[in-house]
């Protein structure tokens, strides 16, 4: 069953990568979000199944993004986007509510494996 999926990155590169893969795995991308803010209320509006989130992003990082998230909706899944060098950040973010998380620069393979780790973790 295909997952509906909300992308955010403060990169229309990188929204653009994330969501042609996304959509080549079967899925669907239901919304875009460019900082921690605008994913907070894009998440209210699409309650998408998943979210990849970037860590640095203007107006609030990702980490913050998940906290808020994650206190008006426990259930969110929720995956990070992250580069190299920012692994306490990583933990940061598993510790905020993230289920995972995928290294930049990313391949089709290991977005697969984390929205299938979701999948059966989950029973989506």
């Amino acid at each position: 069953m295909p997952l509906k999926i909300l992308v955010v990155d403060d990169s229309a590169i990188i929204i653009k990568k994330l969501k042609r893969i996304i959509e080549e795995l079967g899925h669907e991308v239901v919304g875009e979000a460019r900082t921690g803010l605008e994913a907070i209320e894009v998440y209210r509006s699409l309650n998408p199944d998943l979210v990849t989130m970037d860590i640095t992003m203007p107006e609030m990082n990702g980490i913050e993004a998940v906290k808020q998230i994650k206190m008006d909706f426990a259930e969110a899944l929720i995956v990070m986007i992250t580069s190299h060098g920012q692994e306490q950040m990583v933990i940061d973010a598993i510790r905020a509510g993230a289920k995972g998380y995928i290294i930049k620069p990313f391949k089709k393979e290991k977005i697969k494996e984390e929205i299938d780790n979701i999948i059966k973790e989950f029973q989506l």
